[in-house]
């Protein structure tokens, strides 16, 4: 009789499906608020960050990445439980910082326009 239980791989592949899923409407979505602020500069892009259009679907890209991740670390031996610790507090922290950088470079293009983005160019 085996105390462990077996990894799901089912819910590695379903992470990494939602994942993709969401990161594609995340990609549609903010391709088009970027199509309409560009268009329209009086709309403020910050206030359109904080609307579920644009969280929901990076909500759903955590979520799947969190799924991903548990699993990929029960694959490879941890325990349910140390999976979930070090899944938790990861996925928090790198969709905390990937928000926040999102803001800070709306911002940016906000104060110095589209070309402060451009890497290519030494202005």
């Amino acid at each position: 009789m085996s105390y462990y239980s077996e990894p799901s791989y089912f819910l590695l592949v379903i992470g990494l499906l939602i994942s993709l899923a969401c990161g594609t409407a995340f990609a549609a979505t903010l391709k088009q608020i970027v199509q309409k602020w560009s268009s329209d500069r009086a709309a403020n892009v910050k206030s359109q960050l904080r609307t579920g259009q644009l969280l929901i679907p990076f909500l759903g890209i955590s979520a799947g990445v969190f799924l991903f991740l548990v699993s990929g670390l029960e694959i490879f031996g941890f325990t349910g439980w140390l999976s979930y610790a070090v899944a938790i507090p990861v996925t928090l922290l790198i969709g905390f910082l990937v928000w926040y950088q999102l803001g800070s470079m709306f911002a940016l293009v906000e104060q110095k326009g589209f070309q402060s983005l451009d890497l290519d160019s030494w202005q």
